[in-house]
């Protein structure tokens, strides 16, 4: 009997140790599942004072009181100025990095840092050219800030006259006096008075005569022309350099009626085949109804040959042929064909060919 009390306490005993070891291990379980949760907390969800997010970070931001600066009319070759007026509104410094140029366009800042609320100004200076017209140029302003890199802004001007040319155009001949040149009448538009101060032909063909000193808001100049420059530069300008505030030149073309003329001016062969000739027709033609002989006919790559040559009225037609050459791979051919006249010039007309391809 006394065995059998002591069975039953060692049963007992046993049990209750093996809850109290359960018991243990679950609080132990669950203070280490809380020190895991919290370990993981600090580290997914930290709450540090100085990590701020990109929203909160301070950044420069500029703001400009206007994008278009419109610098109104302006004649050519002057000068106008203008300035775009801009803010840092942001909380950290504003550094302006670079402007981009843009033709006609000078830009000037007085510095280039800016700290937050502080003002600059960014001073633009045109400088007109003979183009006529609305023009439209747009600087690039790059900063540091981050919505706003790089500001695109922009110059508007019209471009007016403001002194007229009368004739705007001339149109010259080689077998009359003085090539038929007119006088030449400059008109200030808007009654300001001026000076000439300069005058400037192509190749000097044609010249005149001027006193810088005499101011008025109209000239009228007589303008003499080297007959045998004339006929070497056949197409050209004249620059007349003012003292007008708002034209710093007026400028004036020039043609000349050639003496020769050869129809057509360039001869091109498409779908051409190595050896086999094709024939075409040139005129030679004397814009001033001068008689005159062709000397001779040169092929310079040796493709072109004449066939025939026939007078005709102020000129000769020239039936000629043209052979392409084994095309070597390559897709195109060029000849260049010469006619001399006697005792005058030498003409020369391109030839381009092109071959046919094949797959």
């Amino acid at each position: 009997m006394r065995c059998f009390y002591s069975i039953i306490c060692f049963f007992i005993t046993g049990i209750l140790l093996l809850a109290s070891g359960c018991q243990k291990q679950t609080e132990t379980s669950k203070e280490f599942n809380v020190e895991r949760a919290v370990s993981e907390a600090d580290i997914t969800q930290p709450n540090k004072p100085d990590d701020l997010s990109k929203e909160d970070m301070p950044r420069p931001k500029i703001k400009f009181e206007k994008e278009l600066l419109d610098l109104g009319q302006i004649g050519p070759g002057a000068q106008t100025t203008g300035e775009f007026k801009f803010t840092n509104i942001g909380d950290d410094t504003l550094e302006i990095k670079n402007i981009s140029q843009c033709c006609g366009v000078v830009t000037q800042l007085d510095k280039n840092t800016y700290e937050p609320g502080e003002s600059g100004v960014l001073k633009i200076e045109y400088n007109s050219t003979a183009q006529l017209g609305v023009i439209r140029r747009q600087p690039i302003v790059e900063s540091n800030d981050p919505v706003q890199p790089n500001a695109a802004l922009i110059v508007k001007v019209e471009v007016v006259e403001k002194v007229t040319c009368e004739p705007d155009r001339l149109k010259l001949f080689l077998d009359e006096e003085n090539a038929s040149c007119p006088k030449l009448k400059i008109d200030s538009i808007d009654g300001q008075i001026f000076s000439i101060v300069g005058f400037k032909s192509t190749a000097d063909c044609i010249t005149a005569d001027f006193d810088p000193s005499v101011q008025a808001a109209q000239f009228v100049l007589d303008l003499k022309v080297d007959m045998e420059k004339l006929a070497d530069n056949t197409k050209g300008q004249i620059n007349i350099m003012l003292s007008h505030p708002e034209c710093k030149v007026a400028s004036v073309l020039f043609d000349v009626l050639p003496k020769f003329e050869l129809k057509p001016s360039m001869m091109i062969v498409f779908r051409a085949k190595p050896n086999e000739p094709i024939t075409r027709q040139i005129t030679v033609l004397n814009n001033y109804k001068e008689a005159f002989e062709i000397e001779s006919i040169v092929s310079k790559e040796n493709t072109i040959k004449l066939l025939n040559q026939s007078k005709i009225s102020d000129g000769y037609s020239l039936d000629i042929e043209i052979t392409p050459p084994p095309d070597n791979g390559k897709p195109r051919f060029t000849d260049t064909l010469s006619i001399k006249i006697k005792n005058g010039e030498t003409l020369t007309i391109p030839c381009n060919g092109y071959y046919v391809q094949t797959n």
